[in-house]
């Protein structure tokens, strides 16, 4: 189930942390089953994808600083 709109990047963000943390306390050598695997690949390549948007999430930012939000 995706997350509501109105809590979607403070729900993500949490759980983006918790994946972070895993990572950080890993080994190298730790077995993935095939969907952890394919799980972690995909937040790699949505990591790149936010990290490509940079100016954009700082504008949305910036404009929710103007409306007072």
């Amino acid at each position: 189930m995706g997350n509501m709109s109105y809590c979607r990047y403070e729900n993500t963000s949490l759980a983006l942390a918790d994946c972070v943390s895993a990572l950080y306390d890993s080994d190298c050598s730790d077995d993935l089953s095939q969907f952890e695997r394919r799980g972690l690949e995909k937040i790699q390549e949505l990591s790149q994808e936010i990290l490509d948007m940079q100016d954009k999430i700082q504008n949305i930012l910036e404009n929710q600083e103007d409306y007072g939000y």
